[in-house]
């Protein structure tokens, strides 16, 4: 695997857990429910205004185009056990199990692609994505209520 490729899985890697924590840390509040009434009400807190409603029906779309591309992608590279990164994608968050799946596409990319070296991302890539990045950040910490609403 080349520095760029072990470079990019390090920073799928601090998305997911980065994730995990933005997401599980409002996550907690439904656990005393219970397994089912926690999702029923999760769910039914998603519908409580037209912000929530559009985030949700946007995001669950996204899902199932990501979700479709990961299945054709595992296909393509022989990548086992795609439907684990599914399951955790509906059961623990999306924006989780994808960038753990980049990383195991990243993996089964270094044995399918060897000898052949892609471009990589350029630096106007990583700058975009910082960018993206620190939007992403502040917009957690404002759901936090770590920061002030603007």
């Amino acid at each position: 695997m080349s520095a760029k490729q072990k470079l990019l899985c390090l920073v799928y890697a601090l998305i997911a857990l980065l994730a995990l924590a933005g997401t599980w840390g409002h996550a907690f509040s439904y656990l005393p429910l219970g397994v089912v009434q926690a999702n029923v009400q999760f769910w039914q807190d998603t519908l409580v205004n037209p912000a929530s409603r559009f985030i949700g029906v946007d995001i669950i779309m996204l899902c199932m185009a990501v979700w479709l591309w990961m299945l054709t992608e595992a296909r393509r590279l022989g990548v086992r056990g795609v439907w684990w990164y599914v399951a955790g994608s509906v059961l623990i968050g999306v924006s989780t199990f994808v960038p753990l799946f980049l990383i195991h596409r990243e993996v089964a990319r270094a044995r399918w692609d060897e000898g052949r070296e892609g471009a990589g991302l350029t630096t106007g890539d990583w700058a975009g994505m910082a960018l993206v990045l620190v939007v992403a950040l502040g917009y957690t910490a404002l759901s936090f209520g770590v920061l002030p609403g603007l």
